[in-house]
């Protein structure tokens, strides 16, 4: 939802509804025939609102146009519909999810977000705040292998004898339930 000092807003049609959007907003349409990460123009805007004027078109503003990201394709929440009656023999069950499309409004009618190079030129002498958490610990080296020189003192018996895999332990009885007659 738009935020009321919001410059520039609009309520455009995508998929037979409409929604009021703002550049940085983030939506869930109908799906899109678009790859995620791709740029989509949504085209029928309604009515655009720059803060100071409010045009209206008779159905769409012609020649303007809403920019918005494909972040992801997902699926809505299940929805079912039970008709029963009673006494009838008539039990209908239908249920599904829709196919949404995330877009993310990136500009309304050529309004649009400052981007991520516009902030840093903007701001070139400002600092980079650390990273919160814990750091990530560096990659650990593997040991070169040791060669090991064969003495005469180890005895090989006693190696045996430790290698022995543990016997296993006996499974614990269940107390059996009486059996009735």
């Amino acid at each position: 939802m738009p935020k009321p000092d919001s410059s520039a807003s609009a309520v455009i049609v995508s998929g037979g509804k409409q929604y009021r959007v703002a550049p940085g907003d983030r939506i869930l349409v109908d799906r899109l025939a678009a790859e995620p990460g791709s740029s989509v123009k949504l085209g029928r805007v309604l009515l655009f609102s720059d803060g100071d004027e409010i045009k209206v078109g008779n159905p769409a503003i012609e020649g303007l146009d809403v920019e918005a990201k494909v972040i992801a394709h997902r699926r809505g929440p299940r929805i079912e519909s039970l008709r029963y009656k009673s006494k009838k023999r008539v039990r209908v069950h239908a249920g599904g999810r829709a196919y949404l499309t995330a877009l993310e409004i990136i500009a309304v009618g050529g309004v649009g977000l400052a981007t991520e190079e516009e902030e840093e030129e903007e701001k070139p002498a400002a600092k980079k705040k650390p990273a919160r958490g814990r750091a990530k610990a560096a990659p650990k080296k593997k040991a070169a292998p040791v060669k090991a020189e064969a003495t005469a003192e180890v005895e090989p018996v006693a190696e045996a004898e430790e290698e022995k895999p543990a016997e296993k332990k006996p499974a614990r009885k269940r107390a059996s339930r009486k059996e009735s007659k």
